[in-house]
């Protein structure tokens, strides 16, 4: 019969041991999300074929799942106010794999773009309410590493899970992919159901609780922050094999190894950027936002040679240290509407997307030389440091003034 201390001693073991495994359901969520998003990419020409459209028509799917993603995430938030977190992201999960083979078997085009929303929509709430569980189970001192290992999963994505998804897909069929999507979301809702522990529905949350976060101007430049000052990693991302391929001469055979290289920076972007935010949260924005503006300018410059293109993508891919930051922001400001807030950080992010390829795109068709990119990106990120300032001067504005002593 074991003593008390050493059941005590196992019990300190099982908890971390139960908490990861809790953290590895939810990031497992976020892998099968991203892959999802940026899997479609890859096999553009394949569905183009196989639908009977162009492949720039595909990109109606692309944006439809995007839409999905910002529409999704302040509908579910209010709906869903009341709702145990636990069994609300098994929810999601279970929307979301519906949503994928559903589009595996979609019978023509448009009810593909279709389905594309209908798998967007629990995008940014998953992610939202999934940040707001892990670090609801760590000290606060560690919440943004929290939120850091759940988002490995959307990192680890674009290192692995959209190239084997695109190899496996282009191989073997579109629908393969969207159905192995689909499989990775049902594991996920049975791993959140046998792992992650049960978080009892505040009593006091209500659809008008949540939409007070839109109320609260802390909320609304962080929010700002993330749909500008992220839009400079797309602007590179989007355009980065024709800007390697036509500027600096890379061959085609070394996509796959700028695919890769993006993805350990935005690997170790995001845990270098959550052990930041965990030591001074309002100093690690700034600082990302910089780095972010210096990395993405570098860009134009290393863009005319092979290797040093290919080390300042992964350098871009860094800028997902703004990730944790932002997400642990979210959280400090919006009181009552914590889920609101998260999900829509997600929503933003999105918005950085399409901000920031539209703006590259254009400067591109404008006779620029492609790498102009990264000169996009850096203004974006200055955008976004600007939007940062002007909150913290409101914020400073806004604190009752301290009374004069005596």
């Amino acid at each position: 019969m074991s003593s008390p201390s050493a059941a005590a001693a196992e019990a300190q073991v099982a908890v971390p041991s139960r908490s990861r495994l809790a953290e590895f359901a939810l990031a497992l969520g976020g892998f099968g999300i991203g892959t999802t998003e940026f899997v479609i990419m890859g096999l553009m020409n394949r569905i183009a074929t196989d639908l009977n459209v162009s492949a720039p028509d595909v990109g109606y799917a692309i944006s439809s799942y995007a839409l999905g993603v910002v529409v999704g995430a302040p509908i579910i938030a209010v709906l869903a106010a009341r709702a145990p977190r636990r069994a609300l992201l098994i929810g999601l999960m279970l929307v979301f794999a519906v949503g994928n083979i559903a589009s595996a078997f979609a019978p023509g085009f448009w009810s593909f773009v279709g389905l594309r929303f209908l798998a967007g929509l629990p995008h940014g709430a998953y992610f939202g309410v999934s940040a707001l569980v892990a670090a609801a189970a760590v000290p606060p001192g560690e919440r943004a590493r929290a939120v850091a290992r759940v988002m490995l999963g959307l990192t680890g994505a674009i290192l692995v899970g959209a190239p084997l998804a695109t190899w496996a897909g282009n191989l073997f069929g579109w629908q393969l992919a969207f159905i192995a999507v689909g499989v990775i979301a049902l594991l996920t809702a049975l791993m959140v159901w046998r792992f992650v522990p049960v978080q009892p529905s505040d009593p006091d949350a209500s659809p008008a609780r949540e939409l007070s976060a839109l109320a609260k101007h802390r909320v609304l430049f962080t929010l700002g922050i993330a749909s500008i000052g992220f839009g400079g990693m797309f602007s590179v991302f989007s355009y980065v094999m024709p800007t390697l391929t036509e500027q600096a001469g890379m061959a085609d055979s070394l996509g796959p190894v700028v695919l890769a290289v993006f993805g350990v920076g935005a690997i170790a972007g995001n845990l270098l950027g959550a052990r930041a935010a965990d030591w001074n949260l309002l100093r690690a924005i700034p600082l990302v936002l910089v780095w972010c503006a210096l990395v993405q300018g570098g860009f134009y410059f290393a863009a005319d040679y092979v290797w040093p293109g290919i080390l300042f993508v992964g350098l871009v891919g860094s800028s997902m240290a703004l990730g944790p930051a932002l997400q642990t922001r979210l959280m400090d400001v919006a009181e009552g509407g914590q889920t609101m807030a998260a999900s829509l950080n997600h929503a933003a992010f999105n918005l950085a997307n399409a901000l920031g390829a539209w703006l590259a795109g254009v400067a591109v068709k404008a006779g620029f030389a492609w790498s102009v990119t990264g000169p996009v990106g850096t203004l974006l990120a200055i955008g976004g440091l600007l939007v940062f300032s002007a909150g913290r001067a409101v914020e400073k504005r806004a604190e009752p003034m301290a009374p004069v002593a005596a």
